[in-house]
């Protein structure tokens, strides 16, 4: 089935030469970090986790949320979601992939990884998500060909695919499960010393996928003759809404423990990211995040106001809109404020900023050009296989 891959139109020949272009950029800064370290990063002593892992974090949700698409699927017989279950699970192949390119480069050195494995820590939260990770990506690649090949030939999926689809959907919760205890499990740092940091992953999580999908499935609409219909669509939009509705819930709840109870571990923080933040016996205001948080925040709830419009639901182009929006919000919360912010004071109240350097930013670009690469991949054996079948 991948030969499909190999042949298309000259737009999408067009596509994936753009992308691989951005693989190369991305290999040529990882190599110069690769030769300098990760002093080529703007990581230090204080900012131990930057933009790689925050990037890891944030597609951690991405990937967990095709239990969205497979639960009412399988589980629910929800038919409507036929046509599209499929794209949900190679959006989780993809984002689980980019998420292991991601902690390869956090390593410096990727033979590191082969550490994990070879000197096996089950006490350690790592060594836990290393193999929810690992399982969740061949569960769904599992899945997503069984059911292309199914299709193909006019079948239905064999039943000994059973099991694995009703794995995965635990499984799914289990990724950002352990992602998010790898935060909440440590004591020095307030910001994430919270019951509910995996609760709060989880409606991130199944409020951004599910808006990633719909504009994937818009994007196809527009390019190919593939419609994933338009009452899955909205089911998702709605499904995205109250994620999004307790995504902020939670949020909100994190300011009230912060400053109705006065804790100033867990305030600063805060006050670092919305507000602007001092050091002790400084007069200088450290708040380079306040934009990119008021950003996040304004976006947020403007897609909820959106999409708690009917009209919006019913309006494709205005759905679009609401889903990018809530997706970059989204991504400012999780894949910046969440992970920077935390390590801002210090244990010391100390404030270091941080800030990626040219080679972080390429690499990143890289990695998320190859994960569209493998998306691009795997939605292109898929619709061909769709539209096959639709033509005859």
């Amino acid at each position: 089935m991948i030969e499909r891959a190999l042949t298309g139109s000259k737009k999408y020949l067009m596509w994936q030469g753009f992308l691989t272009l951005l693989v190369l950029m991305g290999v040529y800064a990882y190599s110069q970090q690769y030769m300098n370290g990760l002093g080529a990063t703007g990581m230090s002593r204080d900012i131990s986790w930057g933009v790689y892992i925050a990037q890891f974090t944030f597609l951690v949700g991405v990937a967990a949320s095709a239990v969205m698409l497979v639960l009412p699927y399988y589980m629910h017989n929800f038919k409507d979601f036929g046509r599209i279950v499929v794209l949900g699970e190679f959006l989780a192949v993809a984002a689980v992939s980019m998420c292991l390119l991601f902690i390869l480069a956090d390593m410096g050195k990727p033979m590191r990884a082969v550490n994990v494995i070879l000197y096996p820590t089950p006490n350690s939260v790592l060594f836990w998500d290393m193999i929810v990770l690992n399982v969740y990506l061949l569960l769904n690649l599992l899945c997503g060909m069984v059911a292309m090949e199914s299709e193909r030939k006019d079948m239905p999926p064999p039943k000994w695919i059973k099991p694995f689809i009703w794995v995965s959907i635990p499984w799914a919760v289990s990724i950002h499960t352990v992602t998010a205890f790898l935060y909440a499990g440590l004591p020095g740092r307030h910001f994430w010393l919270t019951a509910i940091m995996a609760p709060r992953f989880l409606a991130s999580a199944f409020a951004g996928g599910p808006a990633l999908l719909i504009i994937l499935a818009l994007i196809l609409r527009k390019v190919t003759k593939f419609d994933a219909g338009d009452v899955a669509i909205r089911k998702l939009a709605t499904i995205t809404t109250y994620a999004a509705i307790i995504n902020v819930f939670f949020v909100l709840l994190e300011f009230f423990t912060a400053y109705y109870s006065n804790v100033p571990g867990h305030a600063h923080t805060l006050d670092y990211l919305f507000f602007g933040l001092q050091e002790h016996g400084s007069d200088v205001v450290y708040n380079s995040l306040v934009p990119w948080m008021w950003t996040s925040a304004v976006f947020n709830i403007g897609a909820i106001l959106l999409l708690l419009t009917p009209s919006t639901r019913e309006k494709m182009g205005r759905l679009a809109f609401a889903c990018t929006i809530l997706f970059v919000g989204l991504w400012i919360d999780k894949g910046i404020g969440l992970v920077i912010g935390g390590f801002i004071p210090n244990p010391l109240e100390q404030i270091r900023e941080y800030t990626p350097t040219a080679i972080e930013i390429m690499v990143t670009i890289g990695i998320w050009a190859i994960g569209f690469q493998i998306l691009t991949t795997l939605y292109k054996v898929a619709v061909s296989i769709k539209e096959e079948k639709e033509a005859a």
